[in-house]
This record gives structure tokens, sequence and C-alpha cells, in this order.
């Protein structure tokens, strides 16, 4: 018998054999789309920090909606970021301030066809730029800071809200927001805890995103990035005290303890692609440093691979598009998907900022030399390789 006994490469040999033996796929339904509405824009505005990314205005987000439920995403996480702040945060508790009347909006247009997500912090709302209510030693205080949580929870159910997420890392704020949801005949809404919120350098960019007032830092109630047993008893924390789903928060830089919470979550586990992760993939895709597409799609996989039931991604529509273009493509024997609707020219869409998109190649990345009698990999109409990681459009998610 020839040596070596054992050959994997066999189950490489053609992509069709490597997508058939995939043990982690892509589907629009795996992805949510965070966005931002700030009050009072007349044209949606970009944010220098994540190209093309932008705060919409309330008629952009609605754009946006649409295009989201068009592609099949899993849902849409709202932000707010009012005209004006104080120090309690009082906008995000308004039934007309910013974020309810948007979660109303999107609500109202998409129906049940996509779900409306609404982060439910302070940290938009106050002067200081804090998660929660300071006291007069500078401490930002728990217990009253839930008081606050229960009423923007309300609020945010009130207005239509399908899920919220309460991201401030308080203790015990997943137990006082489920009481009050309950008590105020909102049993339905489930909560998506942000149950291992690290104090992490990756948000730089979503500072910019939601004018952030924060001097100094959260690292006295987000967690420290060196600890990991932790992480666990946060997680484990939430479940008991009714979260229906869990998040991992960043994603990339934190995939261990993404799979630790996957092992002993038995509810649904989402993780966030923040803002800093996908301003790196862009830095450098501008620089000619990356194959950008490669590398949205790899880092995706990744974090599905270590256990995300779902990832909250600013990719999400760009990626469903590419999903939808493969399910479509020549190896499809399917009928191609309906086309999405094209946004009208007044309404940019969340994937077409009214900025110019930065073009981030100046050289394709290596293609991998083909196995004999393997046909090479396709090439998109502009000559980049398109040897990036399968993500399989029309096949359930299996990880």
């Amino acid at each position: 018998m020839s040596f070596p006994e054992q050959r994997p490469r066999r189950l490489r040999r053609s992509p069709a054999m490597r997508r058939m033996v995939a043990e982690t796929r892509l589907h629009p339904a795996d992805l949510i789309l965070p966005v931002f509405v700030r009050e009072g824009l007349t044209a949606p505005a970009p944010i220098s920090s994540m190209p093309g990314v932008v705060q919409h205005t309330e008629a952009s987000l609605l754009t946006a909606a649409e295009e989201a439920r068009d592609l099949g995403l899993a849902g849409i996480m709202l932000f707010g970021i009012p005209a004006t702040r104080d120090a309690q945060g009082s906008a995000g508790l308004d039934p007309d301030g910013i974020l309810n009347r948007s979660i109303r909006a999107v609500k109202d247009r998409v129906g049940d066809d996509l779900v409306v997500m609404s982060d439910l912090c302070l940290d938009e709302f106050t002067d200081h730029g804090h998660c929660g209510l300071v006291d007069e030693t500078g401490e930002v205080d728990n217990d009253a800071t839930l008081e606050v949580y229960a009423e923007m929870g309300v609020a945010q159910a009130a207005a239509g809200a399908d899920v919220v997420a309460p991201s401030g890392m308080m203790d015990g704020q997943v137990a006082v927001i489920r009481q009050a949801l309950d008590e105020a005949g909102h049993q339905h809404v489930p909560i998506l805890a942000y149950a291992a919120k690290y104090a992490s350098g990756f948000y730089g960019p979503f500072r910019e995103a939601v004018d952030s007032q924060l001097t100094g830092d959260r690292k006295q109630y987000q967690m420290d990035a060196p600890n990991r047993t932790e992480a666990l008893r946060e997680v484990e924390l939430d479940l008991a005290e009714g979260a229906d789903m869990v998040m991992v928060k960043p994603a990339s830089a934190y995939l261990d303890i993404l799979s630790d919470t996957a092992a002993i979550s038995d509810v649904p586990v989402s993780a966030y692609q923040v803002s800093g992760e996908y301003a790196m993939i862009e830095a450098a895709a501008a620089n000619g440093w990356i194959n950008r597409r490669t590398v949205i799609t790899e880092s995706l996989i990744a974090i599905r691979r270590a256990g995300a039931t779902n990832v909250l991604t600013y990719y999400a529509a760009e990626v469903a598009g590419w999903l939808r273009e493969e399910l479509a493509g020549p190896r499809s024997t399917s009928a191609p998907a309906a086309p999405v609707p094209t946004s009208s020219p007044s309404a940019p869409s969340a994937s077409t900022p009214v900025h110019p998109r930065v073009e981030p190649h100046t050289t394709a990345a290596p293609v991998e030399a083909s196995a004999p009698g393997e046909t090479a990999p396709p090439t998109r109409t502009d000559g980049e390789s398109t040897d990036e990681p399968r993500t399989d459009a029309g096949f359930p998610p299996v990880s």
C-alpha cells in the first residue's frame, strides 16, 4: 500500500466537492444589519472611519429596511442618535424620540417580514456618553440605571420592536427588563442580551457613528479582555434571568468566548462584528493588501464556525447580495432569485452610500493552483479573482 494511507485532499479537489463537504455555510438569514438613524439629517451622512456606512435620515432608513427585507436578512438593529442629549438620556424614553419613532416607522414599512431589533442603552442619549446614570462621585449607578432600562424596554416594545437588546452590561438588566415587559403586556417580546460585551478598542469607529459624548472609558462595567471564565458567568446569569438570546461582542478577537458561549447556551447565540473589525478590513482592502470579498466572507464564516447562530455585521446587505448572485449563477439549476427592487434616487440604500465607495483593490489576491482536471475559479467582470471561501447560497446553515 502506498504512503500516505490517509488522503484528506481527495475532498478538496474541486469547488463542487468542497461545497458538498463544507461544515459551515452562510445564508442571508444568518445576518443582522446594524443601522444608525440621526435626528435632523436631510441627507445620509457618511461615517469617515467606516467607508460605505452612513448615518441615515428617517427616510433613507426605511429604504435600508426595505432592502434588508428583500435580501432576506434575519433582522435590522436600530441605533438612534438624538438632536439633544441630557444627563438622564431622556430622549431614549420619549415615545416620539428618534429611536422609538424610527422603530414604529420601520415596523410599519416591513411588517413581520423582517425582525426589527432595537439597541437598549443610554450611551447614545446621554451628554456624558455612559451607558447608565452617573452619580455625584462620577460612578455609573447600576441600580438607578436599571429603572431607566425597564422604561426604555417598555417604550421600545410599545413602539413595535420585535426584539429589545440591552447592551449596557448593568448587573441584573435582563431580569428587570423582562419583568417590566411582562407587566406591561409585552410577554411576547424577546430579549437579546449583550451577555459578554468586552471593553474594547475595536469600538472606535462606532463612537463616530453615534457621535458619542464619552470621555474616558467603560471599563467599570464592560468586561476585561483577559477574562474568559468571567464571560461564562455573565452568560449564565443572563440565561438565568430569562434572556431569549445572548450575544458576544466583539466577535473576531473573541472567538474563544463565542465558542465557549455556544457550548453552554440553550438559546441562540449572536456575535457582533463591530465597527473596528469592519474598518480594519476596509483599510487593508483600500491599500490593496487583501482581497476584500475573500476576507469579508472568511471572517463571517469564522464567526459562524465558532458557534454564532447569527452575526450582526455592517456587511450584511452586501454579503446577502453576493449570496443571491451565487444562487443565481451558472452552478444553480433553480430559477434565478427575484431581483431586489431598485432604490429611488432620492432615498439611498444602506449599501449605496451618498459618498463615493472606496475601491480597495490594486492587486488581486493570488489564486490557488487548480488540481488536475479542476476548472479554474470564475472571474468577475472587473477581472478580480473570486477565490473567496464559498458561501453557498441556498443551502441551510450548518455548523
